[in-house]
């Protein structure tokens, strides 16, 4: 069984958001489901570079915590969706924040970007 070599700190707010939420595709995730995108398979095509298998563990842990719940279809082929809960929709004026920082942000950082590239080639 798996033992967690770094213990969570739960009296710290900002390790239990990031134990929930913190990777690279989760805020991607749950923006999309909220924007209504349930299926898996259509959850792979509308986030780039994600991997179905990284999809399938994200989406378990975020069902884990609460965040998300499944609905299951009896149909043949199998048909899975993904909802938010009561809990997940919480997280959404966060997910709206961040998406806004990071549109201010995106000139600066292109910018950045672009004189390093260029620095590299030197």
């Amino acid at each position: 069984m798996y033992q967690r070599k770094i213990p969570i700190d739960y009296s710290c707010g900002l390790s239990i958001a990031m134990e929930v939420v913190g990777s690279k595709w989760k805020f991607c995730l749950l923006n999309e489901i909220s924007k209504g995108i349930t299926r898996p398979r259509d959850l792979v095509n509308s986030i780039n570079g994600i991997t179905k298998r990284v999809l399938q563990k994200q989406l378990s842990e975020l069902e884990l915590h609460g965040i998300l719940g499944k609905t299951i279809y009896a149909e043949v082929p199998l048909r899975v969706e993904y909802y938010l809960t009561e809990l997940g929709k919480t997280i959404l004026p966060l997910i709206s924040a961040v998406d806004k920082w990071g549109l201010e942000f995106a000139p600066q950082l292109k910018t950045i970007l672009e004189k390093e590239e260029f620095v590299e080639k030197i």
